[in-house]
């Protein structure tokens, strides 16, 4: 069975395809700057790398010119040959909580939450209704963002703003990173031997953007991002959580203006507005000599091992931390800072494992007397959306 994961943004398209008897990835690539004078396709398959640079107009075209890639890689002839195609949704609202086959109902109540998630399910909407055209008789799947999170009772994902206000214009807390959540979750479950419907973890997906999610018994009861991925903790350069009174006042002293709020907290906050870098490895390399660095290092950090004491409160009983995402695979120091002093609650890693470089793989970082695993498990949500497309077409029709 051959299935091509989809993640269409509004200038973009990610592209996957995978041979599931063995869940092994034969291609991968992107098409970039869609729109633009010249843009950029770019395949990767049997080794080798192949790359146009040309105008693409639109979703449709990027298409196109992915095909030509896998012809000319001889991956694939003709999107007809595959046995489906999954597409990353990044916000299903309220209206999604499994993943699903795609018909005009389907595609409408995405369009209906696109209200939630401006930025990203246009693009989706764009990249499944090309897909589809080019691709007659497969059968399309949506896996959502949010739908692992919609385990989490009405207590943990409810604002305390008006109940009414709330429910008419669906304000709550959505979560996002689900799929990769639900990925290494199920990788750390399978490697300590515990049924994943019994197994309970604090998941750290730590990247330019980073959540936190609270597991128990397999399923998300709670999590750092809201309803935008904005809520929570510091990331490159969106702010996490504030004092929303700190907005009022930088209105009123005539600091910011309404339409610049998005940009301001989205764009110009986090790590980026601390020390004027979004990337932790630039954060970490100037550190040392840099008292803002260190500071937006020391914030980070902090954060992040407030809401693992908060959601060990949560759960009671947690058998493993997992580090995954950019920064949880590939940044010792913030793990280190992250676990340290921890032993109170199981945490103790060990420093050598932690710092060598030459593992990139799955791996086990705690030390012999820690009660509570720590992994670090790269992330893998394309193969978690492949698996569901193939979940939800063999199921069709039962």
């Amino acid at each position: 069975m051959k299935i091509l994961v989809l993640n269409s943004g509004s200038s973009s398209i990610k592209f996957q395809l995978f041979l599931m008897q063995n869940e092994e990835s034969i291609a991968s690539g992107i098409i970039e700057q869609i729109g633009a004078e010249k843009s950029r396709a770019v395949l990767k398959a049997n080794g080798k790398v192949y790359e146009k640079f040309l105008p693409i107009q639109d979703h449709h075209e990027g298409l196109e010119v992915m095909n030509e890639l896998f012809r000319e890689s001889n991956t694939l002839h003709d999107l007809s040959e595959l046995d489906g195609i999954g597409h990353r949704i990044v916000h299903g609202g309220e209206n999604f909580f499994s993943s699903m086959l795609v018909n005009d109902e389907v595609i409408k109540k995405i369009e209906e939450t696109s209200p939630l998630a401006p930025l990203h399910n246009p693009g989706h909407i764009a990249g499944i209704k090309n897909a589809m055209q080019s691709s007659k008789n497969v059968p399309h799947v949506v896996v959502f963002d949010t739908v692992f999170h919609q385990s989490m009772p009405e207590y943990a994902y409810r604002y305390a703003l008006p109940y009414e206000i709330c429910k008419e214009h669906h304000i709550r807390k959505y979560g996002f990173h689900g799929t990769s959540h639900n990925y290494v979750c199920k990788r750390a479950a399978t490697l300590m031997g515990i049924d994943h419907d019994k197994f309970n973890a604090i998941s750290l997906h730590l990247g330019n953007g980073a959540s936190v999610c609270a597991v128990q018994n397999g399923k998300s009861v709670d999590t750092s991002m809201g309803l935008s991925p904005l809520e929570g903790l510091i990331m490159g350069t969106r702010s996490g959580d504030i004092d929303p009174a700190a907005l009022v006042y930088l209105l009123n002293a005539n600091v910011l203006k309404w339409d610049e709020i998005d940009t301001f907290l989205n764009k110009k906050s986090g790590l980026f507005g601390i020390c004027g870098s979004s990337d932790m490895r630039d954060v970490v390399a100037k550190m040392q000599s840099d008292e803002r660095a260190k500071l937006a290092f020391d914030m980070f950090c902090y954060r992040v091992k407030k809401y693992i004491g908060a959601y060990y409160a949560v759960l009671g009983r947690v058998d493993a931390i997992i580090f995954t995402g950019g920064i949880g695979e590939n940044a010792p120091n913030t793990r280190q800072k992250i676990c340290d002093d921890l032993k109170i609650l199981g945490i103790h890693i060990n420093h050598d494992l932690n710092f060598d470089t030459s593992n990139s793989s799955e791996r086990c970082l705690d030390e012999d007397d820690a009660r509570t695993k720590v992994f670090v498990i790269p992330t893998n949500e394309e193969l978690e959306i492949a698996r569901e497309t193939k979940k939800i077409i063999e199921n069709r029709g039962k």
